[in-house]
């Protein structure tokens, strides 16, 4: 194990902060246990923190902080069953290398890959799809280290609840040292983007859903545009963009130019509609085809707050169509667009689309921008119609909320209460969200 260093932690987007009691980096699931049974002998928590990538205090650890680096070990590939097991800190963007390596690939993903596996794991990490559903709906098996230190591996077929508790577990029940990955052959993507008006998405979105295996939008706020996204696999060839192609749309467009309009729009509010029209407008449609996690994923460097609501499939066009009508009625001024995708139903218990389809609802501002007016008007809508928070984006929903819209919460407190009795792995955000 690394020495021990006391240091102050910080989210990637800023908005998240610690100062913990001492920071190690395990790297060893035996290390993880021993890091754990000494934290317990000085009375302290612990956490093991991912890349930041979370806007919730999810990551923060006030007690002990465990670094992921030094657990990105691949234990297992196994190309015949398509098992494959990593350790925690790995990278989701080595991950997608060493499975594309082994003509291997999962079958979704969200669309950034700089998380850790287990990081992107405990939050629930999703991303859009008619059949295949999230991260946690691929797991075979997790091993994690327990409050008393010993170190347990859960599965449908070996401690069934715990696994199915701890997949998406926020890291309350354990701390994750390697997760088992059910992949699939590799496959090519044939990524069609298109602009479309605002009537027209909202009027075909169940067809879209329905006739591509991955569909998203984007809503510009105070334009009539969208941008529509409908990945499908194909035999090939791949026709990948052109490097200068893929540079001018995904790095300088979408990452470079936009962080310099926020920069504008962040010192003058007055010029969002205005800008917006002018953003919607210079993403044009192309199409083109590659490798199944390069489509999936971009490149994000502006940074942001986010926030995200899981609400049931059938209440997506009401709960855009009112959350349009808000920004009239409240006067917001939005830089950034909307994001909305989709999931078929899962069954691990905090999944945000357990046990229904789902339609996720995604909405952000730049990071200097005050976010509160914004985010509580939306959260206050999306939550009329039993909407679920994403576990690693902000809002202020607290146990006693949640346990209406997670049949199974109660059941994933009591087995908390079980495993975890003295709240080794708890935090604020642990205890606003589960209780304490």
């Amino acid at each position: 194990m690394s020495p021990v260093t006391t240091q102050n932690w910080r989210n990637w987007a800023g908005n998240q902060q610690a100062s913990p009691h001492r920071v190690t980096t395990p790297r060893t699931t035996d290390e993880v246990a021993a890091a754990v049974r000494t934290a317990a002998a000085d009375g302290l928590t612990v956490r093991m923190t991912g890349t930041g990538h979370s806007f919730t205090g999810a990551a923060v650890a006030d007690g002990v902080l465990l670094r992921p680096g030094g657990l990105t070990a691949v234990r297992a590939v196994d190309t015949a069953t398509g098992l494959v097991t990593v350790e925690a800190g790995l990278p989701l963007h080595a991950l997608n290398r060493l499975l594309d390596e082994h003509g291997l690939a999962l079958a979704n993903m969200g669309d950034i890959q700089e998380q850790t596996a287990a990081g992107a794991l405990q939050t629930a990490t999703h991303g859009t799809g008619r059949d295949a559903a999230g991260l946690a709906s691929q797991v075979a098996a997790l091993e994690l280290v327990l409050a008393d230190g010993t170190a347990v591996t859960c599965s449908p077929d070996e401690r069934p609840e715990l696994f199915d508790a701890a997949r998406a577990g926020v890291g309350a029940l354990g701390i994750v040292t390697a997760v088992t990955w059910r992949t699939v052959p590799a496959f090519l993507l044939r990524a069609r983007e298109e602009p479309m008006a605002w009537d027209e998405v909202l009027s075909r979105v169940d067809e879209l859903d329905a006739a591509n295996e991955h569909f998203e939008f984007y809503w510009f706020p105070h334009t009539e545009r969208c941008l529509t996204k409908r990945n499908n696999r194909v035999e090939g060839p791949a026709e990948p963009l052109s490097r200068f192609k893929g540079w001018l749309d995904d790095e300088f467009l979408s990452n470079t130019v936009f962080g310099a309009i926020n920069h504008v729009t962040h010192r003058a509010p007055g010029t969002v509609p205005f800008v917006n029209g002018i953003s919607a407008k210079a993403l044009g449609a192309r199409t083109f085809t590659d490798t199944s996690y390069k489509v999936f994923t971009s490149p994000r460097t502006v940074r942001f707050k986010e926030q995200e609501y899981a609400i049931p499939r059938d209440q997506l066009v009401p709960a855009l169509r009112d959350l349009r009508a808000l920004y009239e009625k409240r006067g917001w001024r939005i830089s950034f667009p909307i994001e909305v995708r989709m999931l078929p139903e899962e069954d691990a218990w905090l999944s945000m689309a357990y046990g229904r389809p789902t339609a996720f609802i995604a909405i952000h501002v730049f990071h200097r921008d005050p976010h509160e007016e914004y985010f509580q008007g939306v959260e206050e809508l999306m939550t009329a119609v039993g909407g679920r928070p994403h576990w690693g984006k902000m809002h202020t929903r607290d146990a006693a909320y949640l346990e209406t819209v997670y049949p199974r919460l109660a059941d994933f407190r009591a087995l908390r209460d079980e495993l975890d009795p003295d709240r080794r792995f708890a935090n604020a955000y642990t205890r606003q969200v589960f209780g304490d």
